[in-house]
């Protein structure tokens, strides 16, 4: 018998990392497309109005342009939730956002293409327009959609146990209002599209830069009113998602209208503006927080009131506002709680899913006041966490299940790695630590389109060459998913990882998967890949078995060999076996899908924060403070991350410090900003990340709590660490300055800001003693 985790639990470089660093990986925008046509976008500068002409006659005679499409060839609406189409491809009869896409023309170069959008007569009558999501919950306020009075795209009013009494019961309150601004994905790789028509065979090739190629492919046959079977969506190599990928987006849909309306092959590369008008950020929040302790820290009971700023269309929006009251619950053993969540329509680029969806904003309320309440009852953070651990396997009031916890021991590991206790308090004048607690779920239990399919299905090829193709609609984007599954089926065949090769997403190819989102692949398509392997597995002993001579139950496969007492056969010889019993090539199948009982509560919404496994996180943050500059320097971070089972813990490691980072990035810098809707914010040198000079060492400390449900016992770990960051760096602060930020992000000029006005308060209360 081979050993027990040769494959998995190995650190394994990514297997497509020679592509990436040396180069020779083909991204969307690269690729090769000789004749391909230079699509572009005429965008809106009004940010609300209804649009009296658009007159593309001038553009549609311009020599070589190809094709000019607006609104009028595409009557349908889109969106990635059947519940909520509400946008269009290109803007009709209203107008919505500043940068809302009005028309758009493929032409034979970039020249040409910028000389047509020239051409284009466009006039809108201007209306009133909502830029806060006060302004656009006001009494008068114009309604962006006819059938959303208030510009409301969705309230949720949830109850869970006693509230009132659980406030009644805590020795120690803390009400107070936090706010966390609009941030942007960011991620490397500009948006792209490249989509070839064939007008005699009216079918559509696209391939782009999605996260979710079945979706595209859903809203490809819907908006263009075509068969399914038409439509080929291949999935190129990916430079980050983070969720701005995770729905269709124009852009995409508008390529493939001018691909058909030109009958040939158009490109469409976003520049970096374009990009950020795209959008799908984390929504502007504030978060109203009520949190109740006993003397001992027992939470005894929480009252959260979320407002989002959602943008002008609805998005994923239905599902962030009940993502942000869900994941109050499932990290802490919390006994009542009320949340009341409203999702508001606003003149913006839409908003969406990000990294941490729904979790991240509120996260940040609920540790900043956990910090607060420590102080006041003089508890020591950690203690204050510890009084409320979850016992697994449980269920939270809100009907999240846990089956795995291992919360305590990153508590324990951060605590000891940062020696918290003898450094906290003593590191001298504007130094200081902070610590805070986060987790996510590990896929969503329920797909976002039923059609009474498995949540996830993946094929095993093996054929006469010996390899075996692990073949998977999940998309890579960076995350390494494809050498999860390429671990997976390697551990469970008990060949070397160099035998197996993925092909992913692919729709001519490769089976139907509902993309990378909310974690969903290593957990979802790993047990998926488990199960094809352990099919072909069957059969390959079945295959060795007569071979050798020897009942299936006799037969032990170990380093690529199949052994049966002193018999033995190579891979090969057995490979040959099987494709000569079952008559050439051999695929097989495995699927997974979420059992009924971990799809969530029985109430409205129930299902949005539901899955089979959270993963736990913890983090220590040291900080320096400038109080002349208020610049704040992140001197180490040490996280420790409960993720199940690291398959690669390289690549583990990896994700949980990409995670810290983008928590950095929103609790330091990240922001977008709009002056009467313009976005002002859209470009790298506006955007503020982070860089590699202001990214500090980040230790990281990998918890197995071997879940009982996840592949080889894993969850997720690359969402987990970042709703941690920003209350643990506002803790590091306050422990610093003695100042309790509640404003995300901490900028300089808002840490000065609190200071001068600390300064402020203290001389009129020294001023009024004297009088």
């Amino acid at each position: 018998m081979r050993n027990a985790r040769a494959v998995v639990g190995q650190p394994t470089p990514l297997i497509d990392g020679i592509e990436k660093v040396t180069g020779q990986a083909v991204y969307t925008a690269d690729l090769p497309a000789e004749g391909a046509l230079v699509g572009r976008i005429l965008r809106s500068k009004e940010a609300h109005g209804r649009i009296r002409r658009i007159d593309i006659e001038a553009a549609r005679a311009l020599p070589g342009v190809r094709a000019v499409i607006t609104g009028a060839d595409c009557p349908l609406t889109y969106g990635v939730l059947p519940i909520a189409m509400n946008e269009p491809v290109l803007a009709r009869e209203v107008v919505r956002y500043r940068g809302e896409p009005l028309a758009a023309v493929a032409a034979d170069d970039a020249v040409t293409a910028a000389a047509a959008l020239a051409l284009i007569a466009v006039e809108i009558d201007p209306l009133p327009a909502c830029f806060t999501a006060a302004a656009a919950r006001a009494p008068d306020a114009v309604a962006l959609h006819a059938d959303k009075p208030g510009n409301l795209e969705r309230e949720v009013h949830h109850r869970f146990g006693d509230v009132e009494a659980g406030f009644a019961a805590a020795d120690f309150i803390r009400e107070h209002v936090y706010s966390c601004a609009e941030v942007a994905h960011a991620q490397m790789e500009p948006h792209a599209a490249l989509a070839s028509f064939d007008p005699e065979r009216g079918q559509l090739l696209m391939q782009s830069t999605s996260q979710v190629p079945y979706y595209l492919h859903l809203m490809l046959a819907r908006c263009l009113d075509l068969d399914p079977a038409a439509i080929r969506v291949v999935k190129p190599f990916i430079g980050g998602g983070f969720g701005a990928r995770v729905e269709v987006l124009n852009f995409e849909l508008i390529t493939a209208l001018l691909a058909r309306a030109s009958g040939g092959t158009v490109r469409m590369v976003l520049s970096r503006e374009e990009t950020f008008l795209t959008h799908r950020g984390r929504p502007e929040t504030e978060i109203r927080l009520k949190l109740g302790i006993t003397a001992a820290g027992r939470l005894t009971a929480c009252a959260a009131e979320v407002v989002q700023r959602g943008g002008a269309y609805a998005g994923y929006g239905i599902v962030t506002i009940l993502y942000a009251g869900a994941l109050l619950q499932g990290l802490y053993d919390l006994p009542a709680l009320r949340y009341d969540g409203y999702r508001v329509y606003a003149n913006l680029p839409p908003c969406g899913a990000m990294r941490g969806h729904g979790a991240v904003d509120v996260r940040f309320a609920f540790e900043a006041a956990l910090d607060a309440l420590a102080a006041e009852a003089g508890l020591d953070p950690f203690a204050l966490r510890r009084a409320n651990l979850l016992a697994a396997p449980t269920e939270t009031p809100n009907g999240l299940r846990v089956e795995s916890y291992g919360l305590g021991t990153c508590l324990d590991w951060v605590e000891a790695a940062s020696g918290w206790r003898a450094r906290r308090g003593r590191l001298g004048p504007g130094r200081g630590l902070g610590m805070a607690c986060s987790h996510y779920v590990s896929g969503a239990a329920k797909p976002i389109h039923w059609t009474g399919e498995p949540h996830a299905v993946v094929h095993l090829r093996l054929d006469f060459d010996g390899g075996i193709t692990v073949l998977t609609g999940a998309a890579d984007i960076g995350q390494g998913s494809s050498t999860v599954m390429a671990q997976a089926a390697a551990e469970v065949l008990g060949v070397p990882l160099a035998r197996v090769r993925v092909i992913a997403a692919d729709s001519a190819l490769t089976p139907k998967d509902n993309g990378s989102y909310s974690s969903r692949v290593t957990f979802m398509v790993g047990n998926a890949t488990i199960a094809a392997a352990r099919a072909l597995r069957e059969r390959l002993v079945a295959a060795a078995a007569v071979l050798l001579d020897a009942p299936e139950a006799a037969v032990e496969d170990a380093g690529g060999q199949f052994h049966a007492g002193e018999r033995v056969a190579s891979f090969a010889e057995v490979t040959r076996a099987a494709l000569a019993r079952e008559g050439g090539a051999i695929t097989a199948k495995g699927s997974f899908t979420c059992p009924e009982p971990f799809q969530g509560g029985k109430h409205r919404g129930g299902a949005v924060g539901a899955t089979m496994g959270f993963s736990y996180a913890a983090q220590v943050v040291e900080v320096a403070v400038d109080a002349e500059t208020g610049a704040i320097t992140v001197e180490q971070v040490w996280v420790a991350q409960d993720c199940g089972f690291a398959i690669n813990p390289l690549a583990v490691e990896g994700q949980i410090q990409g995670a810290v980072w983008m928590g950095m990035g929103q609790a330091l810098s990240e922001e977008t900003g709009y002056e009467s809707g313009l976005a002002l914010h859209a470009s790298m040198l506006d955007y503020k990340v982070p860089t590699i000079l202001d990214s500090p060492p980040i230790a990281v400390h990998v918890v197995e709590s071997l879940d009982p449900n996840g592949p080889f016992g894993a969850k997720e770990a690359s969402e987990g660490a970042l709703a941690g960051f920003p209350p643990a760096l506002a803790a590091a602060v306050a422990d610093a300055v003695g100042l309790r930020m509640d404003r995300l992000p901490i900028t300089p000029d808002r840490l000065l800001e609190a200071l001068a006005q600390r300064a402020r308060a203290g001389r009129l209360a020294r001023a009024l003693e004297v009088a």
